[in-house]
């Protein structure tokens, strides 16, 4: 009985030196972690500079290129217009995009006293109120997602079914902040469960910078420009695809984490200025040099990356002009 007695007593004081181990282990590492993301000043080092800000606020349409944006968790936000918060859709309500109605893009939208503004090649301006509380709310199909829209009335649907003449009904729906969001992680896995978005493909923000824009060019018999490529963020003043490296950055009080490239399809073979597709390039050539690491074929496939999705951190407003910081700790 003795000897059982002193068995156990040196078993139970074992495991206390055990535990009292491991929970030293474990305030350690959270001491390290916190000195290092928290305590430990972060490294600011300037990469480039804010070129273009670019509001895409229907889907698909064209890029509204302004001074001055409020960057939120779900993109840019500017007066009462908000980033891809309006998009065209069928009648049983799936999306349509510049892919399937190519000249999509050069509809334009703006907001003027809280109304809304369409205006397009050979088609006279539309005005209708901002807000239409009565009218019905539509379930709505993005990348095979749910999400819902506000119906934004017959005379727009009208207006865009004129405009399309693809002898398809059309409608518009506007996204209200009470309706539930989309999850981005259901469309491309790398993004956090919790992130969230509206009608975008894929990101609150999508970022790329000219000298990348540039270098494609000197690959091309035709030039093409920044707005074919339809980012929310332009950079300036650095190397060609040097955003490929800039895991977290911050302009002005915004900071931003980098979570995937952009995965860039046939859209990219929309001009800009004409609506015309055609189909080939720049997407040919994007494909001849800009494929992913074979290691991401799952993820990217056969998509050539040019641009960078991100997440925002921290909220705030962004000015053309201001500079770009890459975060390092």
């Amino acid at each position: 009985m003795e000897l059982k007695e002193a068995v156990l007593t040196a078993l139970g004081q074992h495991r206390q030196a055990v535990l009292y181990t491991v929970g030293a282990g474990v305030s350690l590492l959270g001491l390290w972690l916190g000195y290092k993301y928290v305590l430990k000043p972060k490294k600011l080092t300037q990469v480039g500079v804010v070129s273009q800000l670019i509001l895409h606020p229907l889907k698909s349409g064209k890029g509204l290129q302004i001074a001055t944006a409020e960057c939120l968790r779900m993109g840019l936000k500017y007066g009462e217009l908000r980033d891809r918060q309006w998009m065209v859709v069928t009648e049983d309500g799936h999306m349509v995009t510049g892919r399937q109605e190519p000249r999509l893009v050069l509809v334009l939208m703006t907001a003027d006293g809280g109304n809304i503004c369409l205006n397009a090649p050979n088609m006279e301006e539309i005005k209708v109120p901002l807000h239409q509380p009565n009218n019905n709310i539509i379930d709505c199909r993005v990348f095979g997602a749910d999400i819902q829209g506000r119906d934004c009335g017959d005379e727009i649907s009208e207006w865009l079914t004129c405009y399309l003449a693809s002898g398809k009904t059309v409608r518009m729906v506007h996204y209200e902040p009470q309706m539930k969001a989309r999850k981005c992680a259901k469309n491309e896995e790398p993004f956090p469960s919790d992130e969230e978005v509206v009608y975008p493909d894929a990101a609150a923000v999508m970022l790329l910078s000219e000298a990348s824009v540039q270098d494609l060019n000197t690959r091309l018999d035709k030039d093409v420009t920044v707005p074919q490529f339809r980012p929310s963020i332009v950079v300036s003043d650095c190397e060609a695809f040097s955003e490929d490296s800039w895991h977290d950055i911050q302009i002005g009080s915004v900071r931003m984490k980098r979570v995937m490239a952009c995965g860039r399809c046939i859209f990219t073979t929309v001009d800009p200025e004409t609506g015309v597709i055609s189909r080939k390039e720049p997407l040919d050539t994007l494909k001849s040099y800009r494929q992913c690491d074979p290691s991401l074929k799952t993820l990217y496939k056969t998509a050539p990356l040019f641009g960078q999705y991100y997440t925002v951190k921290e909220t705030g407003i962004l000015h053309v002009g201001e500079p770009v910081y890459k975060i390092s700790y």
